[in-house]
């Protein structure tokens, strides 16, 4: 297998830990393993209980009251249809190895997260782009699909809420979106990893995998939970098919989970509702300084509101050759990491900025002192 560099990655190995103002990640703010073992008010039990753990091999599959929590977030879906990974790539890895096959194709919403074509297609699946317009709102163009389904489609995948644009399916959407799956009898991957991070949480979708039975939906706790460090993801599905080709390609990559990683996992699950109003409120009150700079500088930059989760994507209007290169200045002179659209293999015209951490206003203070310094003044100077 011969793949591709993964442009996020590594652009954010380069830049992530040495800037100063990290301003485009697209996780929430975390908390303390003190904060997690005290948020149900038993700290010194869970503390204990997590202290006596032995660091054994844990279940393949995800320790089962693990993936009975993580039902819970499911109406059809019970612990039988969860398996746990190390994040959300390694359930990608597994589904895009395990489950497509050579010669299939993939029809992938785009712009998207890398990995959710890229091992596909080092996989020998070709990749056939379905590409969200920004001026048709970043809204899925459902003649567009169609056209684009062969004899040798395979499966579609979506991102909802969608990394980079903030946008999130409407459910007319998400219903059309599965009536052209089961017409043509294909698979869906569905990537919810922002899932209860909607800023309306009467927006909130429910998962395609309790509508289809030939659909997974990815999770995470790392979004909107804001837990990365755990390194906790999964698949869930009613498939039997898929669920067994998910085991058995597991059993190349990590075999299990981490044992102290799954028992704050549960911990968090457990909590899920109180880290997701914590970190919502940061997001709301982020998103207000975001809405008044987006509206301070419109004759600068365009967006289309994001409407779920701490990302949105911004294309600056004034004359610049390369957003690539706006990016990279801002890092020199501010020490302020905005991620440029070239990472995601899209176009050189837009970034993603992140706003779901406490110091974004810190960051975003830097990004209004260089467009003074470098683009409102100089038009006078």
């Amino acid at each position: 297998m011969r793949i591709k560099e993964f442009k996020i990655d590594r652009f954010y190995a380069r830049y992530e830990f040495s800037t100063p103002y990290m301003i485009s990640g697209s996780d929430a703010e975390t908390v303390t393993i003190q904060e997690l073992l005290n948020m149900d008010g038993r700290g010194e039990e869970n503390l204990r209980r997590m202290l006596e753990l032995k660091l054994s091999y844990t279940e393949a599959k995800g320790d089962y009251d693990l993936r009975r929590e993580i039902s819970n977030l499911y109406t059809e879906i019970s612990e039988d249809g969860i398996i746990t990974f190390s994040g959300a790539e390694e359930g990608i890895f597994c589904y895009m190895s395990g489950v497509l096959k050579e010669g299939d194709e993939l029809i992938v919403q785009y712009p998207c997260y890398q990995s959710l074509h890229e091992v596909a297609r080092a996989n020998g699946v070709k990749i056939i782009y379905w590409e969200m317009r920004e001026e048709e709102g970043w809204r899925p163009n459902f003649h567009d699909l169609e056209g684009l389904i062969t004899l040798k489609t395979k499966a579609i995948l979506v991102n909802t809420p969608q990394n980079p644009t903030g946008i999130n399916l409407f459910r007319e959407e998400q219903s059309r979106m599965i009536e052209i799956c089961r017409m043509n009898d294909l698979y869906l991957f569905s990537d919810e990893v922002y899932r209860l991070g909607e800023h309306n949480v009467g927006h909130r979708l429910p998962p395609a995998a309790d509508l289809y039975p030939k659909a997974v939906s990815l999770g995470v706790l790392s979004k909107s939970l804001g837990l990365p460090g755990l390194r906790m993801g999964w698949i869930a599905t009613q498939n039997l098919e898929i669920m067994e080709s998910l085991e058995i390609f597991k059993d190349y990559t990590t075999i299990c989970g981490s044992g102290p990683s799954e028992f704050l996992a549960k911990l968090a699950l457990d909590n899920w509702e109180k880290l997701i109003e914590r970190n919502n409120s940061i997001i709301q009150e982020n998103l207000s300084y975001l809405e008044g700079f987006m509206e301070r500088y419109s004759d600068l930059f365009e967006w289309v509101h994001p409407q779920a989760g701490c990302i949105a994507f911004i294309r600056p209007i004034f004359k610049t050759t390369s957003v690539k290169r706006f990016c990279m200045d801002l890092i020199e002179k501010k020490g302020l990491v905005l991620l440029p659209s070239t990472t995601y293999l899209y176009t050189d015209t837009h970034f993603r900025i992140g706003f779901g951490k406490k110091d974004f206003k810190e960051g975003l203070d830097q990004l209004e002192q260089y467009i003074l310094d470098e683009i409102v003044n100089s038009r006078y100077s």
